[in-house]
């Protein structure tokens, strides 16, 4: 009866210590401290009240210049286990300013997705970023929404509207429930509500931030809508002479519920997607820890493109976080120039945002400010 009790008393102990890291985790703040361009923030639960007060409630800040021009939607975290995007759209709230047009940028388009980790993935809960003020702290994120929002899954998930079959897990994938229903799941309610966003704002252009594995094919690239090709293309070429390779692809016409095919088929925006590299997510991967989160050095990864097995190319020196942040600074960057110069009455003119190399000689910390020392009413919180 002694052993019972004593080991049940350390089961409990077990659930309460792990509860409570859980709890702590999903409850993390995040702040955003206002930039200079940020006019208004509102609610994803504006464009479609159906959400309202759900954890996919997500802030929108909205940057706008004193000329009217065009819009521009960016999206991090839709997949928020790849932070170089949500990175990404903290660096634009906290420091773009805009001269012309209209800039939306959400930096937890999947909020759900940023309060649990990969299940069996033994993910941390948290990484840190070193600024010059000190550390700030984000939460780590899953590819797929948390399951204490959206349960249970399906045996196979029927992605609408199109009927296509994907995997079941995915129902809770936001980049497979594009462009979402009104009376679907959590997930394809936020598909939704971005949609009415698009189309509502007249936006321009849309452009989903991500990271993918060196084991995945499309890697290192701008994915594009084919009324986004020659945009996509001319920007890789550019970028490729000037500062790192990247390429570009076409988005399959047959593959349903990813932003570059529905956005594209649903809507009057140009849709594209970037990708960079990250070995945090490769399967070969050693410990998986905050470490190589943000350094992306990984042994086994670079043992496995030394057999042939990846898709983009690793060395010692990995692939830092200030790298992958970086890259997608400067294609956003080179995506506005072009349009707007082949676009003058919807053109969007940007300033203050760093670009590839000098996020890499700076750091990405550099370009986060201290809420402490802010206005309280320029600070928001993830």
């Amino acid at each position: 009866m002694l052993r019972k009790i004593s080991i049940l008393a350390l089961g409990l102990a077990l659930a309460f210590f792990s509860g409570l890291s859980f709890y702590r985790s999903r409850h993390l703040k995040e702040p955003v401290v206002l930039g200079p361009g940020v006019t208004q923030v509102k609610k994803l639960s504006e464009y479609f009240p159906a959400i309202k007060g759900s954890t996919n409630d997500a802030n929108v800040y909205v940057l706008e210049g004193a000329k009217p021009g065009g819009a521009i939607l960016i999206l991090g975290g839709s997949h928020p286990e790849e932070p170089a995007g949500r990175l990404t759209t903290w660096i634009l709230t906290e420091n773009a300013t805009l001269e012309q047009g209209r800039l939306f940028v959400l930096n937890s388009a999947n909020r759900s997705g940023t309060t649990v980790t990969r299940l069996g993935g033994a993910y941390p809960p948290d990484y840190t970023i070193r600024t010059p003020w000190g550390e700030q702290k984000f939460r780590t994120g899953d590819r797929w929404s948390n399951p204490l929002d959206q349960w249970p899954d399906p045996e196979v998930y029927i992605h609408y509207p199109s009927r296509q079959e994907l995997a079941y897990v995915d129902i809770r994938n936001l980049n497979r429930a594009w462009p979402g229903r009104p009376n679907g799941t959590l997930t394809e309610k936020t598909g939704y509500a971005l949609t009415q966003l698009i189309k509502k704002e007249k936006v321009d252009i849309v452009i989903d931030l991500h990271e993918a594995e060196l084991q995945y094919p499309v890697i290192s690239t701008i994915v594009a809508h084919q009324r986004g090709q020659d945009l996509a293309a001319m920007a890789s070429m550019v970028i490729s002479a000037e500062e790192f390779k990247i390429d570009m692809e076409n988005s399959p016409k047959a593959l349903h519920g990813l932003s570059h095919r529905e956005i594209g088929d649903n809507t009057d925006a140009v849709s594209l997607l970037f990708e960079t590299p990250e070995p945090f997510l490769d399967a070969t991967r050693g410990r998986t820890d905050a470490r190589l989160l943000l350094e992306g050095k990984d042994e086994f990864v670079v043992r496995a493109g030394k057999h042939g097995l990846l898709y983009e190319k690793i060395d010692e020196k990995g692939w830092p976080i200030d790298v992958r942040v970086g890259r997608h600074c400067s294609t956003f960057i080179q995506v506005l120039d072009l349009w707007s110069q082949d676009h003058a009455d919807k053109a969007v003119v940007m300033k203050n945002v760093p670009k590839y190399r000098e996020v890499i000689q700076k750091g990405v910390g550099a370009f986060l400010h201290d809420p402490a020392k802010a206005d309280p009413k320029t600070v928001y919180y993830e």
